[in-house]
């Protein structure tokens, strides 16, 4: 389990400020990272200088640095995704599932828990991916205060965080709750299951003769 955030800059001149100030890209955050809880609390953020961890140390009632510019692997064995959703998904999904599924190297973890599933891939590399479904294409995970924060801190990390389409920090929202398909990681491991959704995508094309 977990808790997300970001911080952003105001916009606007309302010195409370206002809901259009968040209406920007995920690059306008100035911050962002989580907190994580387990057997041990840890803070992992960034403010677009590399990413940290800090460990809780109940005996100080302090965080003390464990990790400093974290960097996380080119490519990783982890994959992380709901399997149980698999008729749910758009074939190019499926198609990646069967991929991994033939190939050595690769191990399935997921929890379901969106930090925890992060983290792992944080530090041991792989992907993590919460697709839209056919019913419901623009996914389940919200874009302002999951996917952004968590996409600015993964490319500060070296890795890369993608809909599937284009990039989550290039993302604007229109409306404070938007979704949106999440599939973040180690950047060869996105760019993999980009490769599945670009085929799937260049043979949906038709190309119609004059």
């Amino acid at each position: 389990m977990g808790s997300i955030f970001a911080v952003r800059q105001q916009e606007g001149d309302d010195a409370d400020g206002t809901a259009a100030d968040l209406m920007q890209d995920g690059h306008k955050q100035i911050a962002a990272g989580y907190v994580l809880y387990g057997p041990s609390t840890e803070l992992v953020y960034t403010i677009g200088k590399g990413v940290h961890s800090f460990t809780l140390d109940p005996s100080l009632g302090e965080f003390i640095l464990s990790r400093e510019n974290i960097q996380m692997p080119a490519h990783g064995p982890v994959y992380s995704l709901n399997e149980g959703n698999f008729w749910q998904w758009e074939e190019s999904l499926r198609n990646y599932v069967r991929y991994v599924h033939r190939h050595e190297g690769y191990t399935g973890r997921y929890s379901g828990a969106l930090v925890g599933d992060f983290h792992r891939i944080l530090l041991q590399g792989g992907v993590f991916i919460y697709p839209g479904t056919v019913k419901k294409p623009e996914g389940k995970l919200r874009l302002l205060y999951e996917s952004a924060p968590l996409a600015f801190l993964v490319e500060q990390a070296g890795g890369r965080a993608s809909t599937g389409e284009q990039p989550i920090l290039e993302v604007i929202p229109t409306m404070l709750h938007q979704r949106t398909p999440l599939i973040i990681g180690s950047p060869e491991d996105v760019a993999l299951v980009e490769s599945f959704i670009e085929e799937q995508r260049r043979e949906q094309t038709v190309v119609v003769l004059p």
